[in-house]
């Protein structure tokens, strides 16, 4: 696998923005060139889950986040939800593939309706009409039927649905092993190169086992 030329990557505001940190620094790592959107929920998320503040204005969270993992420069650019004349608002400049990670089911059910009123659904509505790589990481639990069918839609017309679910097999000894395993998976479906965990039947690495209670 190579990784994509462009990916988009949009934090919306369900729980597990961990998960999308991760995802944002795996693919600079990997030498992708990264497109990032997120909500003002997503914001709220991080100050909850992370005692993380965004940036607001996206120059400033372009050189948060190229400061914080490293991006070569131009490698990340930030753009604001009402940008409608960024590269991703149009399918004549779309990029290769996108994540929306963590996915809201706010924002699940907009992309199942076929709406765009901010440019992260724009974003991945762009990405099923053109046939391009969307991966959607909704957490929510328990889901309800809107839920399901909202995904079985999305999953008909394209998308890939990854929910966060952790695998044990490898014995993960951290909440970052868990994070991972999910991140490799998303990784994976974008066609980008990583190490982040085993792989069913390669050797397995000795880990302590987690303790029954």
């Amino acid at each position: 696998m190579t990784a994509p030329k462009t990916v988009t990557v949009a934090f919306t505001g369900a729980s597990g923005l961990p998960y999308g940190l991760r995802l944002l620094e795996c693919l600079i790592a990997a030498g992708a060139r990264v497109f990032l959107l997120y909500s003002p929920a997503a914001q709220v998320v991080a100050r909850q889950e992370l005692e993380l503040t965004l940036p607001t204005q996206p120059a400033a969270a372009a050189s948060f986040f190229a400061e914080r993992y490293a991006a070569q420069p131009g490698q990340l650019t930030v753009f604001g939800r009402e940008d409608w004349m960024s590269p991703v608002a149009s399918g004549s400049n779309p990029a290769d593939a996108m994540a929306v990670c963590p996915c809201s089911m706010g924002t699940l059910g907009a992309l199942a309706a076929g709406l765009a009123d901010n440019l992260i659904e724009r974003a991945a509505d762009v990405m099923l009409k053109e046939r391009r790589t969307l991966v959607l990481v909704p957490r929510e639990t328990p889901l309800s039927a809107i839920h399901l069918e909202n995904m079985l839609k999305l999953a008909r017309a394209g998308a890939v649905i990854l929910p966060p679910s952790p695998g044990f097999y490898g014995h993960p000894a951290t909440i970052e092993d868990l994070v991972d395993f999910v991140v490799a998976r998303v990784l994976d479906q974008l066609g980008v190169e990583h190490a982040l965990g085993p792989r069913w039947g390669a050797a397995r690495v000795t880990r302590p086992r987690l303790e029954r209670a």
